[in-house]
């Protein structure tokens, strides 16, 4: 009874909350944003995980929800060092790999961690999947935001499978059957020396992994290289089975630079001594509309999210194009690459009347 002669309310029973012994809830996924499906972002949901440990066990489940939205972006877990991102990727993707047939300047930092980029600050990178161009590519990317820069300097992406499906079957037509040609000339003062792209001083190195890469090789006057390659421009992804759209023949043709860039170069060089150009797989050029069309489609689909200070940024290479945004003040993000996939393990894919585009 309690004073007032009324009987006593028994208190409700609490429950502990509680939490699973197996970890998986440890980290929960959500949207960044409200609509927002690339990436899905994970976060913390105790304090003190350490990532590494976390993804080790719970690589099936990162995986698939790598598969779904093609990145995951894990914020909180304060990943700042070269050594803790290295130990990230071996434990979500085994060893991180070197980076090999180089076609961007990167400084290595530690063991096979690099620099995202050396490109400058002022200067925007396209949209594009690592070493597509390769026969054997990194299959999952990695990158950590030591420093966000000031303004600017987003990794923006866009999903593979939605640019495949917003492009017009007319032309994917030309590409799914011929593939792209790649023509890299090395020796000018502009892009990089074949010694930095194949990180050797030997011609007879070069010359082999050439041949084993299915690359054709060109001695020229004055110590130059000109290297070409026809590479495929679509695939069936090997886990999900889904079309995806994977190569660079946007990245490397001449006219995705800025038009004063472009201009100056090829009334410098000519078309033919271009550091990096594309071409249909039969060497025809590609039409300008056809450019428009490619470079509309992956602008159509890209999305971008500010950096925070320890953020870890995980791709599905096959299924997301990155980019980089010019930016203002210093900015630090590494780079990593793993689980190397080889081109002729990706089943090909037979064009079909094309699907409504993408929302």
């Amino acid at each position: 009874m309690t004073t007032d002669g009324q009987p006593k309310r028994a208190l409700p029973k609490l429950r502990r909350r509680e939490v699973d012994g197996s970890g998986q809830d440890w980290v929960r996924f959500e949207e960044l944003r409200p609509g927002l499906h690339l990436p899905v972002v994970a976060r913390p949901a105790l304090p003190g995980i350490e990532l590494a440990d976390w993804g080790r066990t719970h690589r099936a489940l990162v995986d698939a929800q790598i598969h779904k939205h093609g990145a995951v972006l894990f914020r909180g877990f304060d990943v700042v060092t070269p050594e803790a991102m290295d130990r990230a990727i071996q434990a979500m993707a085994d060893e991180a790999l070197a980076y090999e047939e180089r076609s961007s300047p990167r400084s290595q930092v530690s063991g096979n961690i690099y620099t995202s980029t050396d490109h400058p600050p002022s200067e925007r990178i396209f949209l594009h999947n690592e070493q597509s161009y390769n026969q054997t590519f990194p299959a999952r990317l990695f990158f950590a935001c030591v420093l966000p820069s000031q303004q600017g300097g987003e990794t923006p992406l866009a999903d593979t499978r939605r640019i495949f499906q917003r492009l017009p079957a007319e032309v994917r037509a030309r590409f799914l059957e011929q593939g792209y040609t790649y023509v890299r000339n090395f020796g000018h003062r502009l892009g990089l020396s074949w010694q930095q792209a194949f990180q050797t001083e030997d011609r007879a190195e070069v010359e082999a992994y050439c041949q084993r890469s299915g690359i054709q090789v060109e001695w020229r006057d004055g110590n130059r290289l000109r290297t070409r390659q026809v590479r495929r421009a679509a695939g069936l992804h090997p886990v999900t089975g889904e079309p995806v759209w994977f190569n660079h023949a946007t990245f490397f043709h001449v006219s995705t630079l800025p038009a004063p860039v472009a201009s100056a170069l090829l009334a410098d060089l000519g078309e033919e001594e271009l550091p990096n150009h594309t071409y249909y797989g039969d060497g025809a050029p590609i039409e300008p509309e056809v450019m428009e069309t490619l470079r509309a489609a992956y602008e159509a689909e890209q999305v971008m999210f500010p950096w925070e200070k320890g953020d870890l940024l995980v791709i599905d290479n096959l299924l997301a194009a990155h980019a980089r945004s010019s930016f203002v003040g210093p900015r630090r993000v590494l780079a990593g690459m793993a689980r190397p996939f080889p081109w002729s393990e990706v089943a090909p894919v037979a064009d079909a009347p094309r699907d409504s585009p993408p929302g």
